[in-house]
């Protein structure tokens, strides 16, 4: 499994997320996203969404899953965007 495969999984689990996947040796993934859906929710929740977009490639063809899950105006504001 590669990052591009991750990619789109992670997108059908939101309506209109920005989603970056990155991984050296497809095993261990980083995962940017970015969605609406995470607006009031918690780290945890965020994460719990993610891998339920994933449901059972996390653990196994998906060993490792590093992941930064923000709201759009997250977002901006780390990107330094106004």
């Amino acid at each position: 499994m590669d990052a591009k495969e991750i990619k789109p999984l992670i997108e059908a689990g939101f309506d209109a997320a920005i989603v970056r996947v990155e991984s050296d040796d497809n095993t261990h993934f980083a995962a940017l996203v970015v969605a609406e859906e995470f607006d009031g929710k918690r780290l945890i929740a965020r994460h719990q969404m993610i891998y339920k977009a994933l449901g059972a490639l996390v653990g196994n063809e998906i060993h490792a899953l590093s992941i930064t899950a923000l709201t759009p105006e997250e977002w901006r504001q780390q990107s330094g965007e106004t």
